[in-house]
Parts: structure tokens; C-alpha cells; sequence
């Protein structure tokens, strides 16, 4: 489990275009972090992953899980200098290889959201929040729900959006995973409403991503021979107006790893 959460988050930095955001390609919209930085992060966190996982396994508590979430970050933060590169990742990544643990463990037969929201998703939502992140001041600010209520309803974003998607478009390019990846980021910034669009942009830059988004969908996406081409052009407006939905990369990770252990 753990070397497919790392392998979900180094699957989601190597996919060009994604709007705005880091890749192998180039560093979108941030000043602060390439390729490089993203996997030194995702070597940092195997471990992590592995001891999450077997606490699932264990049915520890969200006070042990977040314990062991905060020891990531400063793993991750070692890593990069500084950076946060995956304190998104590190949340429902690691809520999902918990829930991968206790399935596993217990043989119960629901989704991994689903085990998130029954298992934790009280305590999710009732636990500390950390005055830092960029999306409690978007919640304070503009009354989005972030990462949080997605997890405590069980990933809605992940199930509903990025799964159908990246299986979708497995059926229109099947020997292409990165244009498969490509899509179902598309379809996610298309609905998700992004803390980090919203840090960045506010409203109107959130409303202008998601019908950039919708645009590509609309046209084709990656069914046209120029998707490549046209996902770039898309790509270049996120960066100039520097935009990047890196809560939509986040749940493209999720989507990938889910995928890889079944839903």
C-alpha cells in the first residue's frame, strides 16, 4: 500500500499539461518547487504511508492517525527545504491507506470513502485545525468546505469525478495514462471548488479555472488529436494569472491510488 500512495503521488507530478500546476515539464505557477522538489517529498513519505496503513490496520484512532500525519510533515518539510509539496497528499492520502489497512484487516467490503467517513469522519471534522494552511483562511474568508468535508463525506470529489473520469478516459486513449491523468484533472478542476484557486484567485479566478476547464472538456478534451496542444495553451493562462489546483493534484493522487487498490 505504501509504495502505491508513493508511486499515486510521483504518477501525479510526472503529468503534463496540468494547469498551473508542477511537473516534470516545468514549475507552473510556483517560484518555490520543481519536479525535484515534489520527489524528494514522495520519498520522504514511504515510510509514513507504511505506518498509516498498519495503524488502519490497528483501527487507531484519528488523534494517532493525525500524529503520525504531523511526523510526515516535518519528514516532508526536511525533505524540501521548507516546501509544502504534499500536506494536502499527506491528509487524504493518508486517510485512504488507513482506511486501505482496516479493510484489509476487518474484510469489510465498503469503499475507502466510505471507511473514511464512518470511521473518522467526526473526529475529522471536529479535530484541531492548523492556523497556517491555506485553507482555513479560504474557509474563513469565503465559507469553502476544503479538504476536510470532502474527507469527512467520504471523498464525493474522488468518487463522483476523478474515478469516473480517469476510467472514462482509459476507454478513449487506453495505451496513454498520462492523457488519462490529464482528463480526470480536467474534470476535477472543471467542479471542485480549489481552496488553493481560491487562495490564489479568489472567486473570480476560481470561476474562471473551472470554465477553462469546462472549455477543454467541452471541445473533446483528450478525444481530440490536439488535446496535448490545447491542454498546453490552457496551462500557460493558469501560470500568467498564476493559478494552481493543487487541491484538485492532491485528489488526482487519491484518484490514482484508489484506483491501483480498488475502490
Amino acid at each position: 500500500m505504501a509504495v502505491l500512495a508513493q508511486d499515486a503521488l510521483l504518477s501525479e507530478v510526472h503529468t503534463w499539461p496540468k494547469p498551473g500546476l508542477v511537473s516534470h515539464i516545468d514549475a507552473g505557477s510556483h517560484d518555490d518547487m520543481d519536479c525535484s522538489t515534489f520527489e524528494a517529498s514522495a520519498e520522504s513519505l514511504l515510510p509514513y504511508f507504511r505506518d498509516i496503513a498498519a495503524a488502519g490496520a490497528a483501527g487507531m484512532a484519528m488523534h494517532g492517525l493525525r500524529a503520525l500525519g504531523i511526523q510526515a510533515e516535518h519528514a516532508m518539510m526536511a525533505a524540501t527545504g521548507g516546501v509544502n509539496t504534499h500536506r494536502g497528499a499527506i491528509f487524504g492520502v493518508g486517510l485512504l491507506c488507513a482506511a486501505a489497512g482496516y479493510r484489509e484487516r476487518m474484510g469489510v467490503s465498503d469503499t475507502l470513502g466510505d471507511i473514511v467517513a464512518w470511521r473518522w469522519g467526526a473526529s475529522i471534522l471536529g479535530g484541531p485545525r492548523p492556523a497556517d494552511s491555506n485553507g482555513i483562511s479560504v474557509l474563513r474568508r469565503y465559507g469553502a468546505g476544503g479538504a476536510r468535508a470532502e474527507a469527512a463525506a467520504g471523498f464525493p470529489s474522488l468518487y463522483r469525478i476523478a474515478l469516473p473520469a480517469l476510467r472514462q478516459a482509459r476507454l478513449l486513449r487506453p495505451r496513454d495514462s498520462e492523457a488519462q491523468r490529464v482528463q480526470a484533472l480536467f474534470a476535477l478542476v472543471a467542479e471542485v471548488e480549489d481552496t488553493n484557486l481560491l487562495h490564489r484567485g479568489g472567486p473570480l479566478g476560481g470561476s474562471w479555472a473551472r470554465a477553462a476547464a469546462r472549455s477543454f472538456l467541452v471541445r473533446g478534451g483528450i478525444a481530440r488529436p490536439d488535446w496535448r496542444e490545447s491542454a498546453a495553451a490552457i496551462h500557460r493562462e493558469f501560470v500568467a494569472r498564476r493559478l494552481s489546483p493543487g487541491g484538485c493534484a492532491d485528489l488526482l493522487a487519491m484518484a490514482l491510488f484508489v484506483d491501483s487498490v480498488g475502490d
